[in-house]
């Protein structure tokens, strides 16, 4: 990658966006994030202070309890939507924007017609677990599927979602599917539908979370291919996170989108390069525990990640990864449970709200928290999510916050040597209980950070070149590891029912 100086950037900017006259004004860079609730698109100088944001939110559709979806039109149409509301918001300065990046779904998988550029079904979630049949079948090739991917064998993940479009999409079934049509993660059908190129590529850090990469070439796998029966022809080109992709409109100019990685996977970038002895923590809708590490040899139960790849400068960049699927998944379980349509969103205003001396002045429950099934280090796909002893709704509340801390602090447990804090962000992270909670059974400070938009800010951060002079505008709120005895108590008679019900 090029040089840190801020000289270098405005040069490269200058070259990108062509007519931009940067000694009137320094450039603009535009991350877009395409999250599971919305597309955003944020403009950032290229310090990383955040200068206007549009905000299109997009419709998730569920059924049963394996099924999620969207939309593929509109989200791809989200992305246009969010670049034209960017645009006016900010109206004379927007000719000041000389780069774009993208950051998407990392397991969200879509197919589509390469002659058409019309999507060919809906996009099917990370959530999505339709095909775990099939990975039910594929547990013999478990331990070379860890190695060659850095995975565990999970619905989860893009490959079981691939081969059930396969299987169940008639169009793919057809003797002109070869030549006309094409599938792969969603960030690929992005770049299809929304650049003028309309390129068949995808970047290693998405593609690696289809579970049929080979993380160490960052290249299609061809065992993992046959495994899984996926053809290699339908699926993009594999490059760098850093690439001429194409172009994005925005408002009459045309402007290089020069950069696409993992919505997870910028996520430690937005304070400046990732250290070494910090867990970066990111509450969501799921949970996700990353650390930096240089080897795709992890602890067991944990997953090796393509963090960042760069083949031009034969830079590769992995994580130890964690992954907790009932985070704000399990708080929007309880509200449906609790709240329905008389008190819609109670258990999330009430979870934000809570204290560590409510919780000291009650007796709550365990849950067994099994929401979109169990992550690492215990991977079940299917377990039931029940609460263990009774309690009134706030003591529901504090059992299924503890249990998202419960789910944090095993993976924490795993890649804590030599770790010295957790930096927090995310929606969830505004929990002060739930920030207290993970201090204190780990034993590590949490910074939970006031960014509101870390996916964004660190995917800015990455298309302007690692800046040496990153300074966002962001504050950092510290909760020391107090000890708390009933809370131990509680996480250990967690673990062991856990141990119970994974035998």
């Amino acid at each position: 990658m090029p040089s840190h100086d801020l000289s270098w950037l405005v040069g490269e900017l200058r070259a990108l966006a062509g007519d931009l006259n940067t000694d009137a004004a320094p450039p603009l860079i535009v991350a877009i994030d395409q999250g599971g609730h919305a597309t955003r698109a944020i403009a950032f100088d290229v310090r990383g202070r955040q200068v206007a944001e549009s905000f299109v939110p997009i419709s998730t559709y569920r059924s049963g309890t394996e099924r999620v979806e969207h939309d593929a039109t509109e989200v791809s149409e989200s992305m246009r939507t969010a670049l034209a509301d960017l645009h006016r918001t900010l109206g004379g300065e927007a000719d000041r924007v000389a780069a774009a990046g993208l950051a998407t779904q990392r397991s969200s998988i879509a197919c589509w017609d390469v002659r058409t550029n019309k999507a060919l079904g809906p996009v099917l979630s990370w959530q999505d677990r339709r095909n775990a049949a099939l990975v039910e079948r594929l547990r013999g090739h478990e331990r070379a599927i860890r190695a060659r991917t850095g995975l565990v064998l999970s619905p989860h993940y893009g490959a079981s979602k691939l081969r059930w479009c396969l299987d169940h999409n008639e169009k793919l079934q057809d003797s002109m599917a070869k030549t006309r049509y094409a599938l792969g993660p969603l960030a690929a059908w992005l770049l299809r539908s929304n650049l003028e190129e309309h390129p068949h590529l995808v970047d290693a850090v998405n593609a690696a979370r289809t579970q049929l990469l080979d993380i160490r070439a960052c290249d299609w796998s061809q065992d993992m291919l046959a495994l899984f029966g996926v053809p290699r022809h339908l699926l993009p080109a594999v490059v760098s996170n850093r690439h001429a992709y194409g172009h994005v409109a925005f408002g009459a100019r045309r402007v290089p989108l020069v950069l696409c990685t993992g919505d997870q996977s910028s996520m430690p970038f937005a304070h400046g390069r990732p250290a070494a002895d910090t867990i970066y923590l990111n509450i969501g809708t799921g949970a996700f525990v990353q650390r930096v590490c240089g080897t795709v040899d992890v602890p067991d139960g944990l997953l090796a990640s393509v963090l960042w790849h760069d083949g031009g400068a034969g830079r590769t960049l992995y994580a130890i990864e964690g992954t907790v699927n009932g985070a704000g998944s399990a708080i929007d379980w309880l509200d449906e449970r609790l709240g329905g349509d008389k008190r819609p969103a109670w258990a999330h205003r009430a979870a934000l709200a809570l204290t560590r001396a409510q919780a000291a002045s009650v007796h709550p429950p365990l849950f067994m928290n099994g929401i979109s099934g169990v992550g690492s280090p215990y991977w079940r796909a299917r377990f039931e999510s029940r609460f263990s002893g009774s309690g009134s709704e706030i003591e529901q509340l504090i059992a299924v916050v503890e249990s998202i801390a419960f789910l944090i602090c095993v993976n924490v447990e795993c890649m804590r040597e030599g770790a010295t804090r957790i930096l927090a962000s995310g929606g969830l992270s505004d929990s002060d209980y739930l920030c207290e909670c993970v201090a204190a059974l780990s034993g590590l400070p949490v910074d939970r950070t006031s960014l509101r938009e870390s996916t964004a800010t660190g995917l800015a951060y990455l298309i302007a070149g690692e800046p040496a002079d990153w300074q966002p505008d962001a504050t950092l709120e510290r909760f020391a590891p107090i000890p708390d005895a009933a809370l131990d108590r509680r996480f250990a008679l967690w673990r062991e029912e856990m141990r119970g019900s994974m035998s």
